[in-house]
Parts: C-alpha cells; sequence; structure tokens
C-alpha cells in the first residue's frame, strides 16, 4: 500500500471518528476531530513540496476542509443563522474516502480557506522553545505591516430587547519586539471555564501600524452572544499572532483574557501572558 493510499485512510477514519462523535453528541470531541483533520488537510493544500495530489484533488481537499470548519462553526454557536448541518457533512465521505478518483463536482458550493499554516490549539508546545529577539525600540521596523491577512471579523447581532450587545476595539498592543513582528493578527475567542468555545472564533485583519514598541490594531470586534446568554465563568480571549518565515507557519506569541466582571465602558488595559494559551486560566504567567 502506497504512502498516499495510507494518509486517505487517516483522513477517512479520522473523519468517520468525528461524526460518529456527532452523532453521539460529543460535540466537544467532534470539534477537536474535525478542527485537527481540517489542518491536516490544509497542510496538505499548502505543502508546496507535495505531488501526491493533483492540483483539480487539491482543491477538494481544500473545499473539504472548509466543509469541516462550518460544521465545527455551526457546533459551537448555537444561533448561526447558516448551519452545516451533520447530514450534509456526511454526504461528502465518499469523497474523502475516494480522493484519488473522485472526479464530480464539489457537492457544495465553498471556497478553500486562504490561509497560511495555524498551528492547533496546544500545538506549539511541541515545538523547540525559541529565544525571542530582544530588540530595542523600533529595531528591524518599517512603517507598516503588508496586509495579507483579510481576518474573520464578524458582523454586529440583531439587537434584542433586554439583551446587551458588546462591541470590543482592540486599539494596539505593546512588545518591545514590535517591528520584528511579520503579518501579526489577534485572534478573539469566548470560552467557558473547561476552554470551550462559546462563540465563533474571529481573526482581526493584520495590523497596519507600528509605532515604536506598538502594534496599532484599531478594529472592533462584535462578540457573537448577548452578554445575558453568556455563562457565569466565562472569558474572553485575545491571543497574539505572528508569522515566523524560518519555521513556515503562524505562531502564537503571548495572550491575554477578559473575564466578565472586567466588561465596562470605556478603555482598559490588560495584562500579557506567555504561551501556550491557558484557556483554563490556571497558570497564566509573563
Amino acid at each position: 500500500m502506497s504512502d498516499v493510499t495510507k494518509t486517505v485512510q487517516k483522513w477517512h477514519a479520522s473523519f468517520k471518528k468525528g461524526t460518529d462523535f456527532d452523532s453521539w453528541g460529543q460535540l466537544v470531541e467532534a470539534i477537536d476531530e474535525y478542527q485537527i483533520l481540517a489542518r491536516q488537510l490544509q497542510k496538505e493544500v499548502q505543502s508546496s513540496n507535495s505531488h501526491d495530489f493533483t492540483e483539480e484533488q487539491k482543491k477538494n481537499i481544500g473545499k473539504f476542509a472548509t466543509c469541516l470548519e462550518m460544521r465545527s462553526a455551526a457546533l459551537q454557536c448555537t444561533q448561526s443563522q447558516e448551519e452545516f448541518k451533520l447530514e450534509d457533512l456526511k454526504k461528502l465521505e465518499p469523497i474523502i474516502k475516494n480522493i484519488l478518483t473522485f472526479n464530480k463536482d464539489f457537492p457544495f458550493d465553498v471556497q478553500p480557506v486562504p490561509l497560511r499554516k495555524i498551528l492547533a490549539p496546544g500545538e506549539e508546545e511541541n515545538l523547540e522553545v525559541e529565544e525571542e529577539l530582544d530588540a530595542g525600540p523600533g529595531a528591524g521596523s518599517t512603517p507598516s505591516f503588508p496586509s495579507r491577512v483579510p481576518g474573520t471579523l464578524l458582523e454586529r447581532l440583531p439587537s434584542e430587547p433586554g439583551m446587551t450587545l458588546l462591541t470590543l476595539t482592540i486599539e494596539k498592543i505593546g512588545l518591545k519586539d514590535a517591528g520584528q513582528c511579520i503579518d501579526p493578527y489577534i485572534t478573539v475567542s469566548v470560552k467557558d471555564l473547561n476552554g470551550i468555545d462559546l462563540n465563533p472564533v474571529q481573526d482581526t485583519p493584520v495590523a497596519t501600524q507600528k509605532e515604536d514598541t506598538y502594534i496599532h490594531f484599531s478594529v472592533n470586534v462584535e462578540i457573537q452572544k448577548h452578554l445575558e446568554k453568556l455563562p457565569k465563568g466565562a472569558a474572553i480571549f485575545f491571543e497574539f499572532k505572528h508569522y515566523k518565515p524560518k519555521k513556515g507557519f503562524t505562531s502564537t506569541k503571548c495572550f491575554a483574557f477578559m473575564e466578565m466582571d472586567e466588561i465596562k465602558p470605556g478603555p482598559i488595559v490588560i495584562e500579557l501572558y506567555k504561551k501556550p494559551t491557558d484557556f483554563k486560566r490556571k497558570n497564566s504567567t509573563f
């Protein structure tokens, strides 16, 4: 059996595992399995050294990954208006099982997600620890950053009587080596006490301006659930990410979070913590 056939079989087994969890109502496990498989598929699509698949096959693999992410997002957001259902996802099983011979039109009108490789939560812990360059203010900096990542910010929710909408404005982040960060952006998520997503995860666009030790974002993030519907103990996380060309992936550099009692009108400064992101808030230090 060839290596590529073994790879396809592993993908199919992972897909079956995820849909089984989904069918049984084990949503946390299903989301994890979908996200892991989606990243494996995206990695294959984005690899410039891979000759195992044709360009047409890579397109279908990328679309398959998009559908996995859509189903994962639907499971995390109970109020999704365009929910991607489990029965929709199951229609794709013959494609992933027979990707080497599949020659029909993809059944859903989706496009591969045009993202660089991004590590799944916890994967950064397995990387070789790198020494951060301790640069002075503005060292090696340029006036602006290229906007190559459009972001995934969502629109404001419809208002409901007696319910409170929350808009967060991310102004800037202060780092001693701000000028060395390539394609910096912030991932915003809302987690419960167990670190489980309560809202769709959103990415800001790549920052377009830096000033001394600050990277400026000046973007609004619309939290996708009314405050009254967030459970006790929920927190909003901000993961600062940047691209590492030598490693070829986007990595989390540091993170911050706000708990519900910190939410109030007006500006607030929040503390930065070292990676890996501690979604359960048990041991955060900087």
